[in-house]
């Protein structure tokens, strides 16, 4: 009987375990991994912060390209426009930024057919509207979705929300747009393939310091 009440218990708490692993949010792991850094050293406010999705999450060395800027890089690889703004609490208002450069829009693309440039837009537009609520006064740069060879079939959706974002933001004060697509195709208008790792959707260094010299001359010192 004691026996059958300890498999009984250990069942139970092997449910609740179970429910607690399957239950967690997606990207919870990073997330956890940006507050354990943050508990060991809080980043400086005032300091210029990237967030959004693999193109900056794999951009490990990106203060290396900045130098004199203090660069805090809360990328996450395969995140979309939702999850950037669903952990907006705990990976960009903690930080007190002068400046937010925001990568994100193609996951939301892959995720499915249906997914449209509107939609795109729009969850561009509410991520930028929670900044603005929120911090009002900081610089936002939005930098546009990138023509990777992997994914050609995409890129006129890219080049439409591109243009329509870009219209958007031109109307908003304090707003910055950095064209990486244009200076990314060849002169056949295809993705450069030089630019990019073997596989063909994230970028090598060369790729990295196109996208310094585009960015760079719109941070806010």
């Amino acid at each position: 009987m004691r026996l059958s009440k300890h498999l009984f218990l250990f069942f139970c708490l092997t449910l609740l375990f179970s429910g607690y692993v399957f239950s967690q949010r997606p990207f919870q792991a990073d997330i956890n991994a940006f507050k354990k850094q943050d508990s060991i050293q809080m980043p400086p406010a005032n300091s210029i912060l990237f967030v959004g999705s693999s193109s900056f999450a794999k951009w490990k060395d990106v203060q290396d390209y900045f130098p004199g800027y203090t660069i805090i890089n809360r990328g996450f690889g395969g995140s979309s426009l939702p999850d950037v703004y669903g952990y907006a609490n705990d990976i960009i208002f903690p930080y007190k930024a002068k400046q937010i450069v925001i990568y994100c829009g193609e996951n939301d693309f892959t995720a499915s057919d249906t997914v449209s440039v509107a939609t795109v837009v729009d969850r561009t537009v509410k991520l930028f509207n929670l900044i603005r609520d929120k911090q009002p006064n900081v610089a936002i740069l939005y930098v546009s979705m990138k023509p990777s060879p992997s994914r050609r079939l995409l890129m006129p959706k890219f080049e439409k929300a591109n243009e329509v974002i870009k219209a958007y933001l031109s109307t908003q004060p304090n707003t910055g747009y950095a064209d990486v697509y244009h200076p990314m195709l060849n002169e056949n208008k295809e993705p450069r393939e030089s630019l990019f790792t073997d596989d063909n959707l994230h970028m090598n260094a060369e790729g990295y310091g196109l996208w310094q010299t585009i960015i760079q001359p719109l941070l806010v010192r």
